[in-house]
């Protein structure tokens, strides 16, 4: 799919309670014969260290929305869990303008509303992140024992899950297992865990098979809200899904444990901001130092990269 020429930053669509988070635009759509149906909008924003950028990524947010579709479609054919996707279509969207319908051409999700599990639900099948972080100091994830002498980077014997707090600001906080089923109840823990692993397993396998390694992921679940404006029970998984903003993505040709990976994401650009803070031209505060056109292309090869490996699709 072509890319938009125009870089889509932000938007102010005639829908309402727009929320803005770090990438997407969220609105409620009011609908006369059921519960009222969420519209997510993926801008071209990027966020590094926690803080909006001021450059957009051109074409980032429709490449992401096709390999979370791409995703989406993956998923569906496991039949382990629904998902909340109802639309891509701008016109199945009531009172907008043609001109916001063709901003919204490959960039838009329509939804079922749900009711979310206040939890995101990881798995790691490598020691990255803030798990290599943990595991240096306790030879644990998210309070899950591992074996000493893993490398960074290093496969794990298997996959573990390692839930987080959703933040509202900054960055989720890891817990562990008894935590997050004291705020979510043991029941659907367990079954949130069985649900994330099983998908990670199915997805790792896809990936490899495409000489790429999925590092790690996370998801969000919810319940949906059914005609009475209350959760139904029915869990979905929800959100954007397997893209490499919620994902650790790695070439398999190049890697090589022991040491930090090329990643098919923002690395280019927290490389460079690093380059930034090391000479005390920013510090990881708002507002964001503009990136060079340099790095803003080399960003979307990578992304560009990964969806190309994983779905074969021209973007």
């Amino acid at each position: 799919m072509p890319e938009a020429t125009a870089p889509v930053f932000s938007t102010d669509l005639p829908l309402p309670d727009r929320r803005q988070g770090k990438v997407r635009d969220v609105y409620r759509v009011p609908v006369e014969t059921g519960p009222d149906q969420v519209l997510i909008v993926a801008t071209d924003r990027l966020s590094a260290f926690d803080v909006v950028l001021p450059t957009p990524i051109p074409g980032k947010g429709r490449l992401l929305t096709e390999v979370s579709l791409g995703w989406f479609h993956f998923i569906r054919e496991l039949e382990l869990v629904g998902d909340h996707l109802i639309s891509t279509e701008p016109a199945d969207v009531p009172g907008l303008s043609p001109s916001d319908r063709e901003m919204l051409e490959g960039r838009m999700m329509l939804c079922r509303a749900v009711e979310v599990v206040p939890i995101e639900c990881v798995a790691r099948g490598y020691l990255a992140g803030s798990g290599w972080l943990e595991y240096q100091r306790d030879e644990t994830v998210c309070g899950v024992p591992l074996p000493e002498g893993l490398q960074r980077s290093g496969r794990l014997p298997q996959p573990i899950f390692t839930p987080a707090t959703k933040a509202t600001e900054g960055h989720d906080e890891n817990i562990d297992f008894a935590r997050a089923s004291e705020i979510a109840g043991e029941s659907l823990m367990n079954q949130l865990r069985d649900l994330t692993l099983t998908i990670y397993d199915a997805a790792s396998d896809f990936a490899a098979a495409r000489g790429v390694i999925l590092a790690d992921t996370k998801f969000e679940f919810g319940h949906a809200i059914d005609f009475d404006g209350i959760g139904s029970g029915e869990l979905l998984i929800c959100d954007e899904v397997l893209t490499p903003d919620s994902s650790r993505y790695w070439p398999a040709e190049s890697y090589e444990s022991g040491r930090e990976q090329d990643s098919f994401d923002k690395q280019f650009v927290r490389n460079h901001l690093l380059e930034l803070v090391d000479r005390g031209a920013w510090r990881k505060e708002p507002p964001g130092p503009e990136l060079p056109a340099d790095i803003v292309e080399r960003t979307m090869d990578r992304y560009r990269e990964a969806a190309d490996r994983l779905f074969g699709r021209e973007f």
